[in-house]
């Protein structure tokens, strides 16, 4: 295992606490800033093993906060298209060549970006089978890449609910998402001594972020702050595109 030079591994830990900022104040966006970055750094595998291991636990304590106000029927019927397509989505991570799985991750991610700056919303009525298929393109973005958030982001935005409960919709589905993609990542042997290694590493400081986003939610005007998130996402894209290295 080949050791990171010291400011990769500065640029890596501090893509993960802006990545835990993101994660605790929205409820999504930290895989959008943390993998392309991570991809250019360690690799795509490591970088998506990494960041599951350092997610598993925090998103976890998210959940307890998040039974009070989410709509649990409704992140039943994601978790039924999530699982199945999560497993895919890591087949496609395990098998893909190296540089052009960093492509394929900057380009979803780009494509996701691009989804959230657009404002669009799903404006039908949530019905059982649209929220399934929504979990199933969420799963396949996860397995493939951990960027699960904005196709639920923009199904769940058109439903007209609060931000209370759009958050703790997000962070209940994802805290059941991340132990799926771990026992995936396990069943496929992307869980090596690295990916541990990595997910030690970042985890201290996507913690931290995880903790002071939170307590920005309660304090800070959101439009401000999704705006930077965005900003930060649209920086990660391109300092990580595969043309510079």
């Amino acid at each position: 295992m080949a050791d990171l030079p010291t400011l990769a591994t500065a640029f890596l830990i501090g893509t993960a606490l802006v990545a835990g900022l993101a994660r605790g104040f929205s409820g999504f966006g930290a895989a959008l800033i943390f993998m392309p970055v991570a991809s250019a750094i360690i690799g795509a595998r490591l970088a998506a093993a990494g960041f599951l291991l350092a997610d598993v636990l925090l998103s976890l304590a998210l959940v307890p906060g998040a039974l009070k106000h989410a709509r649990s029927r409704e992140v039943c019927f994601l978790w039924l298209g999530a699982v199945p397509a999560t497993y895919l989505g890591s087949t496609v991570l395990l098998l893909t060549e190296a540089t052009t799985l960093r492509w394929i991750i900057v380009g979803l991610a780009a494509i996701m970006l691009a989804i959230l700056l657009s404002g669009w919303r799903y404006a039908g009525e949530p019905r059982p089978w649209t929220t399934v298929v929504v979990g199933a393109f969420s799963g396949l973005g996860s397995g493939a890449a951990q960027i699960g958030g904005p196709p639920l982001v923009a199904y769940l935005l058109g439903g007209g609910r609060s931000p209370i409960d759009m958050r703790a919709t997000i962070n209940l589905f994802f805290g059941g998402m991340t132990v799926c993609a771990l026992l995936v990542f396990f069943w496929q042997g992307l869980m090596t001594r690295e990916a541990f290694h990595y997910g030690l590493i970042v985890a201290p400081l996507y913690g931290l972020g995880i903790w002071l986003g939170s307590r920005l939610f309660q304090a800070a005007h959101e439009g401000l702050y999704r705006k930077a998130c965005l900003a930060l996402i649209a920086l990660s894209l391109v300092l990580s595109l595969p043309i510079w290295t």
